[in-house]
């Protein structure tokens, strides 16, 4: 070989070995958190051995005979597949992100110490009763066994070896009982009611007269969408579900009235919190969906129980699937349950046991206040007299910088949220001009800064063998309140209403209020025997979505006045009893309306559309919706047109009257306010300011219509009929650290998809999106479950990424395209199915 051939060959050859090695070393680095799944362990702390089963999707499934170690193998579990995500979401709550990531997180530092998520979590614990203590000491020290036998960075997971880029010095502390109470705040802030609503209405305000405000958040329909409950009243300080208006309920205050005139004025002063408060998920259409069909309508006999909380598409995702065993069930170890867990938290939160199941959507009731306040130096206006604000000081550790110290201040109201942004500090006294004396500040009143006991509720749920024993379980959850539904073995449905929620002395909670006058203080929390609940109701199911729980002219506490405004919830009832005429009710069944993605607002938007005149392309686009069943599955055409014609109908119409913090991002509120608004041609909304002639409606219809042909043609094609949803509504699997990182390697390591996928807002299957943004899915169906009261083994779920929290394990994204295809898995529970299922089996021993 020629001299220059050979110096070619050579170098061409220690690049390839280079390579190889680099690629062995990544390959090693990948794989080396990977968990032990087979053989044996000494895990420090276990008194007896310990087994772990698991599927071929990596659940696992524990056995113990103690409650001791079956929390103890559980915090040993979930840090091996998910321990990076733990501590990122301890960090999270204690408002120390800025010691992993630097400064670009001070800010959500700076917002949580304020709030002070961990500081409540701490006054929790001793609250807490002795097991629920000792539960939590359990699963601390299974996590801390697992951490002092994977000490190398690498050994815990691939993340920590890219945050070594830049953070070299970071190492994990030991895993605390407080850790884990601290993830319920964030659980809680996620599903934090009606506050976005309230700071919408104020900012809204700031352009709007009050009556065109009303118009943005129309009451709810009860005449077209039926509550979850839909008989009963308070009787003699109880909830009676058979109880009719009319009929004699005692002694009572009768319904909280509104009593808005602060109100009104107080909306300038909130123009700049929602770049502190914003809603998380960027929208109005987060919900969850969770029916029970009772057993004399289903095929069985028994009762079926569906759930699917709608949360933001994280990866991992939220949940992590796995079975708690007790080998011999007894008053020391009563735990024989399976269903969906949060890593770092003992626990099952939504599942079944033996005896029952039961699932969660948010309840949303108005839990939280936002008061204006007249600050002067460290003391506050109330009622005339000047009162010292409380204060401490925060230190928050940055890595790569010096210490941030922030001052936090208080009233009586709760912490002063507008200190923590310098843009609302300055900004916030020239917008209360509407007071005669200025407003300085913004305080957030809200149950979860309260300690609570909504940990007791857990392993009490987990344990419950009927009704009243998950009635008890439910009156110690807290917070977030949520509807719990509830089936059993033995036939029994049921539907509990619990919660922390306010009695205020003035005022329903739909807007900022003043905290000087003294007028707008809570008063007391509702009852827990006075809340709303049903049990085995005469049409034999019980259905929620987020909708409104019950009218309020029968029931005299207020819950809120912002629900969800029943599309979801009616569809699946009109679903229901569809099924019901036809025969009776199978699992399957239940699963298919699951996978429903029919746009609710379609059938009342589509003939308007179809009756205009309109000519061009947009004719042929418009062709789409003659005929279609408003179904919107990834490859439906007429819902590409649909939904485009939708996102830019909202933008037109209501972005020139209201501030950015306002513009309607989607959702079935604005379903309302629209239809409502079609049968009013000439209603001011339907005009553009921006222009000097008056637009009407149809105007603005044939507008939408053609902006929609126009961008679908430039990113799809000219052809209507060549459109697919899917190609526009995609998901995407974002890691919550690296996965926006901007870097698109390590995004590449992290992240998985797009996806194809159907639904829309407010459908059952709700994928939901901004139409401020993108059609790209922001929030989902987290996971699904379907549980069979006749055989628990004949019970299907789904989690929407998989077990593991490592990046290119098997378990990583293996669910995801069963997800994505509307298809489960066996939610096995009995010992031998569970055996038979199992791929690996792990023995802990002590």
């Amino acid at each position: 070989m020629p001299r220059p051939l050979k110096w070619i060959a050579r170098t061409f050859t220690v690049l390839v070995v280079l390579a190889v090695v680099l690629a062995g070393v990544g390959v090693w680095t990948v794989r080396a958190s990977f968990p032990q799944l087979s053989g044996e362990l000494k895990v420090n702390g276990l008194k007896g051995k310990v087994t772990v089963y698991r599927d071929e999707s990596g659940i696992p499934h524990i056995y113990a005979d103690s409650a001791d170690d079956l929390f103890l193998a559980q915090g040993y579990v979930h840090a091996q597949d998910r321990f990076f995500e733990m501590d990122f979401r301890r960090h999270v709550t204690a408002g120390r992100l800025s010691e992993m990531f630097g400064s670009a997180t001070l800010t959500e530092d700076k917002v949580i110490r304020t709030m002070g998520w961990r500081k409540v979590a701490e006054a929790e614990l001793p609250l807490l009763g002795e097991q629920t203590r000792r539960y939590l000491d359990a699963y601390a020290k299974g996590v801390n066994s697992w951490m002092g036998r994977h000490k190398g960075f690498t050994a815990k997971s691939l993340e920590y070896a890219v945050l070594k880029l830049t953070n070299f010095g970071y190492t994990p502390e030991p895993w605390t009982p407080v850790d884990s109470l601290a993830w319920l705040k964030a659980m809680a802030w996620d599903l934090r009611s009606n506050m976005s609503d309230e700071i919408g209405r104020a900012l809204a305000a700031s352009r709007l007269p009050r009556e065109r405000v009303e118009q943005l958040w129309p009451g709810y329909p009860f005449d077209t969408h039926q509550p979850i409950v839909t008989k009963g009243s308070v009787a003699r300080a109880r909830f009676d579900q058979d109880l009719e208006p009319g009929d004699d309920t005692g002694p009572g205050t009768g319904p909280t009235r509104p009593d808005t005139a602060a109100l009104t004025r107080a909306s300038e002063a909130m123009r700049a919190v929602p770049s502190l408060m914003g809603d998380p998920k960027g929208g109005n259409g987060i919900g969850s969906n969770s029916w029970v069909v009772g057993g004399r309508n289903t095929t069985s006999g028994k009762p079926l129980l569906a759930n699917d909380p709608h949360l933001s598409a994280g990866m991992p995702s939220v949940w992590y699937q796995a079975g708690l065993h007790c080998r011999t069930k007894s008053a020391q170890c009563p735990f024989d349950v399976t269903g969906f867990t949060f890593s770092g938290v003992p626990g099952v939160v939504i599942g079944h046991n033996d005896a029952i199941a039961w699932g969660f959507t948010n309840l949303g009731p108005d839990v939280a206040d936002l008061y204006l306040e007249r600050v002067k130096d460290d003391s506050y206006s109330f009622m005339g007299a000047w009162k010292p604000l409380t204060v401490r000081t925060e230190t928050i550790k940055v890595a790569g910088g010096d210490p941030v110290r922030l001052k936090v201040r208080e009233t009586m109201h709760g912490p002063i949220l507008s200190d923590v942004m310098e843009d609302v500090k300055d900004t916030l006294p020239g917008t209360a001009t509407a007071f005669r004396e200025q407003a300085d500040a913004v305080a957030l009143k809200w149950t979860a800064l309260e300690p609570g006991r909504t940990a007791d509720a857990i392993f009490a749920l987990d344990a419950a063998q009927d009704w009243q024993q998950f009635r008890l379980a439910a009156s110690k959850f807290d917070v977030p309140a949520q509807n719990l539904i509830y089936a059993d073995t033995k036939g029994n449905i049921g539907y509990q209403a619990p919660g922390r929620i306010p009695v205020r002395s003035r005022g329903d909670g739909t807007w900022p209020v003043p905290g000087w006058t003294g007028e707008y203080s809570w008063k007391s929390t509702i009852p827990f025997d006075e809340l709303p609940s049903v049990y085995n109701p005469p049409e034999g199911y019980i259905v929620t979505a987020n909708n409104a729980v019950i009218d309020p002219g029968r029931y005299p506490h207020l819950l809120t006045k912002d629900w969800a405004y029943g599309y979801r919830s009616q569809r699946i009832l009109e679903r229901v009893q569809s099924a019901l005429k036809d025969g009776k009710v199978d699992a399957a069944a239940m699963s298919a309306i699951q996978q429903d993605t029919q746009n609710g607002f379609a059938r009342s938007l589509v003939p308007k559309l179809t009756d205009l005149k309109v000519v061009g392309p947009t004719r042929d686009a418009r062709e789409l919706l003659r005929g279609w069943d408003y179904s919107q599955g990834a490859g439906s055409s007429p819902a590409t047109y649909f939904n485009s014609v939708w996102r830019h109908l909202l933008i037109e119409t209501f972005n020139d009257d209201l501030p950015e913090g306002a513009w309607p991002t989607g959702g079935d509120r604005w379903f309302e306010v629209v239809r409502v608004m079609l049968d009013s041609a000439d209603d001011p909304f339907w005009d553009d300011s921006r222009t000097e002639a008056k637009e009407t409606r149809d105007d603005m219809l044939r507008r939408a219509m053609a902006m929609a042909y126009d961008e679908l043609s430039a990113r799809l094609g000219p052809d209507p009929k060549s459109w697919h949803w899917g190609d526009l509504h995609s998901l995407t699997l974002t890691n919550q650290t690296f996965g926006t990182s901007g870097i698109a390697p390590i995004e590449w390591l992290f992240n998985r998809g797009p996806f194809p996928v159907g639904g829309s807002d407010d459908a059952v299957n709700a994928a939901g999106w901004d139409v401020q943004k993108d059609y790209t899915v922001g929030w989902l169906p987290s996971m699904r479950m379907v549980v069979d009261l006749a055989d628990l083994d004949r019970s299907q779920w789904i989690n929407l990424t998989g077990a593991s929290g490592h990046a290119f394990h098997d378990n990583y994204a293996d669910q995801a395209p069963l997800w994505v295809d509307g298809r489960t898995i066996p939610m096995l529970a009995e010992e031998e199915s569970v055996r038979k299922a199992a791929r690996n089996t792990l023995t802990l021993r002590p």
